[in-house]
């Protein structure tokens, strides 16, 4: 098999016989001499708009394969790679039990789900509640405010990711083929075969939720469990080995092995591991939640407010401000919703939110400042008390409900009085509101140096009536937990992983990283 790149088709006339005439005449073969074709990549070519290409790399089998090759000397054409994800368990020490894996976010399912295929029959704990359950709890939240603080928009199973949009881009070098492992088991489990092949793959909330529900059965169908409303309360060790976890502050559980997969959000949690484990502080960002018309996002990057065929346009912007601070875009969602995702009392935290069709009439972007331990200190919690900080003005500002300003307010330090020609598109009640009060001077300041300097590359992006909700902080771990070569912690047994330990920032590299852990694990432990 070949792999053939930069194949060129206009997508208006994108399909499976247009990419096989062009691969033909690449090739210089007759298009009958194709015995078989598939998309490895496809990607958006917008540098002519309004007239958009999809640039495809493609596997095909063709008749004398070798002669072809050898006649073609392009760095284009090449041999198909050996892509396939192996695993092997050669460990020879013992589990007592079985292994706990803390977490039913993509980290910890994963993880969970490679040991399940390996006979090992892991034991997921997760504080909050199974999709069902969680999407209930949280749809009462965004109508009465009404918060359970172990299960919400950040806590229960799937993880943060649930209620996003499922985006699966990521930047994580993959020499060994986790990244592809992880889209085919969401393929298996309902997602949208495209995903294998786009670009930027995303899966959209409400497709998601099942996908982690058919996941999730095939980790009990391979001998796994799950019990919810479980919540890790304490470990305990012996000469620096796990010996027992302690759940819900009163039940016991014998175990030498825990996967650690908590999540950026389990603060209750570090403070409880603060003395037992080498943790260390980290970069972060923090910002706020920007809203514009989609239609002004398509025509920027389309050149057209509405295009037959592609799906609602994205961005990705990055600036550094005249201090030298970095201000970036962050989970933008097309055609998505702002959502209140707060999981402490009388704390306030926002993200962004899409479904599969990203079909609403809104943009919406987290537009973030980086912050060092310079600016919120260097004790292992003190990323986290800086969140929280911000998180209680946010609350405070808003009585409760998502603060919002117009930008043109935002500049002016002025309280929004009412709204401009940009709908207000949320999950959870919103307020008008004054979101300087929320930020220290130099992040205001690093905002809106950059969301103008963002109007530069996105016409309409500083337009006085787009609407600002606070606040994001929840962008990343403020935390990293350490690990060795072995990817253990100072305790033996206990592997940090994911999102929440610090090696992860999003699904697909949460999800890979619970893969990697599974292998390390493997790499140590028989079944």
């Amino acid at each position: 098999m070949l792999r053939i790149r930069q194949i060129k088709i206009d997508v208006t006339k994108a399909n499976i016989d247009n990419i096989k005439r062009e691969v033909a005449h690449k090739l210089r073969i007759n298009i009958n001499d194709i015995i078989d074709l598939k998309i490895n990549k496809e990607s958006i070519d917008a540098r002519k708009k309004p007239q958009i290409s999809y640039i495809y790399e493609v596997d095909c089998s063709i008749k004398n394969e070798d002669y072809i090759l050898k006649t073609n000397n392009s760095i284009d054409i090449f041999k198909t790679p050996n892509e396939e994800y192996t695993v092997n368990v050669t460990g020879t020490k013992e589990i007592i039990n079985r292994p706990i894996i803390v977490g039913a976010g993509p980290a910890g399912l994963f993880a969970a789900l490679n040991l399940a295929r390996m006979g090992y029959k892991p034991l997921i704990i997760e504080r909050g509640e199974s999709i069902p359950e969680r999407k209930k709890t949280v749809n009462l939240f965004w109508e009465t405010n009404k918060l359970n603080p172990n299960s919400n928009i950040q806590f229960g199973e799937g993880g943060a990711g649930t209620f996003s949009d499922g985006k699966l881009n990521t930047m994580v070098k993959d020499p060994d083929h986790r990244c592809k492992e992880v889209f085919r088991t969401f393929v298996r489990c309902g997602a949208d075969p495209k995903i294998l092949y786009v670009n930027k793959p995303h899966i959209g909330t409400d497709v998601l939720e099942k996908v982690i529900v058919n996941l999730r059965n095939e980790i009990i169908h391979l001998g796994g469990e799950i019990r919810y409303n479980t919540c890790l309360t304490n470990i305990y060790t012996n000469n620096n080995e796990i010996t027992k976890i302690e759940v819900n502050n009163e039940e016991i559980i014998d175990t030498n092995l825990i996967v650690l997969a908590i999540g950026h959000s389990a603060r209750d949690t570090f403070y409880m591991l603060k003395d037992k484990l080498t943790m260390e502080p980290k970069p972060f960002a923090v910002g706020v939640r920007i809203s514009h018309p989609q239609t002004m996002i398509n025509k920027s990057q389309y050149g057209i407010e509405k295009h037959s065929i592609l799906e609602n346009a994205d961005y990705k912007l990055t600036y550094q401000t005249k201090e030298k601070r970095g201000v970036y875009t962050f989970c933008m969602c097309p055609g998505g919703y702002v959502v209140n995702s707060s999981s402490e009392a009388n704390m306030l935290a926002i993200n962004g939110m899409s479904y599969s069709k990203r079909d609403s009439i809104n943009a919406n972007s987290a537009v973030l400042v980086t912050i060092t331990p310079k600016d919120f200190g260097n004790d292992v919690t003190s990323g986290i008390e800086f969140q929280r900080q911000l998180e209680t003005k946010a609350y405070n500002i808003g009585k409760g409900f998502i603060p919002i300003q117009l930008f043109k307010d935002y500049k002016n330090n002025v309280i929004t009085k009412s709204l401009g020609e940009v709908e207000p598109l949320f999950k959870g009640n919103y307020t008008l509101s004054n979101l300087n009060d929320i930020f220290p001077d130099y992040i205001n300041s690093a905002l809106k140096e950059g969301i103008d300097a963002f109007g530069l590359k996105i016409k309409g992006f500083n337009r006085d009536d787009a609407i600002l909700a606070g606040v994001e902080s929840r962008t990343s771990s403020p935390l990293k937990i350490i690990r060795d070569e072995e990817l253990i912690s100072n305790i033996t047994g206990l592997y940090p992983c994911g999102e929440g330990a610090g090696y992860a920032g999003g699904i697909t590299s949460a999800s890979m990283d619970g893969l990697r852990v599974s292998e390390a694990i493997m790499m140590k432990y028989h079944n």
